[in-house]
């Protein structure tokens, strides 16, 4: 019983964080961005939401939670390493490579769906 609890929790989550990802992508579009890729995964780790516009490419790391301060917290300084090698992967398998113009965000969803995106947010060190 246990099993079926955790796997529906774990199903809820997963769906929820599609739906958070979602919302996101249409607050870019807005903003006249295109979703290149959702999830992408490379060996570092996965990237939630990679954008474009013209030459610049944006990653971005999606939160949700009950509020936007308790999405925010759920970021852990691990997490934003991984995020910045994910990254940095990503920019290897571009044209231009560490030459391209790019933007790490994090967009925070509270539970009615409104998106807070922090632009810059993670920035190399």
């Amino acid at each position: 019983m246990a099993i079926s609890q955790q796997r529906r929790r774990s199903q809820v989550n997963y769906h929820a964080g599609c739906a958070a990802e979602d919302c996101v992508a249409r607050a870019y579009e807005g903003h006249g961005m295109t979703v290149a890729h959702r999830r992408w995964r490379g060996r570092s780790g996965e990237l939630d939401l990679v954008l474009r516009r013209d030459d610049q490419v944006v990653f971005v790391e999606v939160k949700k939670s009950k509020s936007f301060a308790q999405a925010a917290e759920r970021i852990r300084p691990a997490q934003m390493q991984r995020i910045l090698s994910a990254g940095e992967e990503f920019i290897g398998t571009e044209p231009l490579g560490l030459l391209t113009d790019t933007r790490f965000d994090v967009a925070l969803v509270n539970d009615a769906g409104q998106v807070e995106i922090i632009e810059n947010a993670l920035q190399a060190a």
